[in-house]
């Protein structure tokens, strides 16, 4: 047994939180594929996870810790007083029977939901709302964490994984602590049947294709590329920027990121 995996606690999902969840294949809204490469793979379920923490100063007991195959962080099954159960995602700090509540009088400590403004400067948070109510939006990854560096007079800074510093308005919730299975990027693929477990086909290279196919592809034999580096639709493929570049236009970032 792997180390990532002595800390799941069960293997099926809470029935009444999952439901199926439908396989687009790269396809967008007219049907014509817009990603490339994806088909296939394993049936799965979606769990609903509660990003909101909107059950406010109700304590809940942690009951598993799951594996989910819809995102890189493990989740957490809490079940209520009243016998309500909802999922959350999983700091690395908690275990199977500690309690976490959300309020704006909640305690400090790993898995409880609190307002920016009642959250000490310094303390690690994750799962942060970009507006209030409107449920956490960011620092949702894996091993991911944001610190609380200073506050104004509406506004709590925040300075997120990628080293930017943004403001955020003082009623937006946040779950305190980081996010546990930081592990999962070490994790080997082993197998290609296990891509397409995950939905992932082959990538083809350009080389191997016909001529028409693409702009590499074509001569005798195994031969190079035999010009600069294209995309199959003719774009330059490598050492050239094509992304748009970072502007820096929001009132809420104090410093950008790297």
């Amino acid at each position: 047994m792997r180390k990532s995996q002595l800390f799941i606690s069960t293997s099926k999902p809470e029935k009444s939180l999952t439901e199926i969840l439908k396989k687009h294949s790269g396809r967008d809204s007219s049907g014509h594929i817009s990603v490339r490469h994806q088909g296939g793979r394993q049936k799965r379920y979606y769990r609903m996870i509660d990003f909101k923490r909107n059950k406010r100063d109700a304590e809940a007991v942690v009951q598993t810790i799951e594996y989910d195959p819809n995102r890189n962080v493990y989740i957490s099954l809490v079940q209520y007083a009243d016998g309500e159960k909802r999922y959350i995602l999983h700091p690395k700090d908690i275990k199977v029977g500690d309690k976490v509540t959300a309020g704006e009088k909640a305690e400090i400590k790993a898995g409880n939901a609190l307002p920016l403004k009642n959250i000490p400067i310094g303390i690690e948070v994750h799962n942060v709302e970009m507006r209030p109510g409107q449920g956490g939006k960011i620092v949702r990854g894996a091993g991911n964490v944001a610190i609380i560096i200073a506050r104004d007079d509406a506004f709590v800074h925040l300075k997120l994984p990628s080293g930017e510093v943004k403001k955020f308005p003082f009623e937006c919730y946040a779950t305190i602590g980081a996010l546990g299975n930081s592990e999962f990027r070490f994790k080997i693929i082993g197998k290609a049947g296990t891509k397409r477990h995950m939905g992932i086909r082959p990538t083809v290279r350009g080389t191997a294709q016909n001529p028409r196919s693409h702009p590499h592809g074509g001569g005798e034999g195994r031969s190079g590329e035999g010009m600069h580096s294209k995309t199959p639709w003719g774009k330059p493929a490598r050492g050239k920027r094509t992304r748009a570049r970072y502007r820096y236009t929001s009132s809420l970032t104090v410093k950008p990121r790297k």
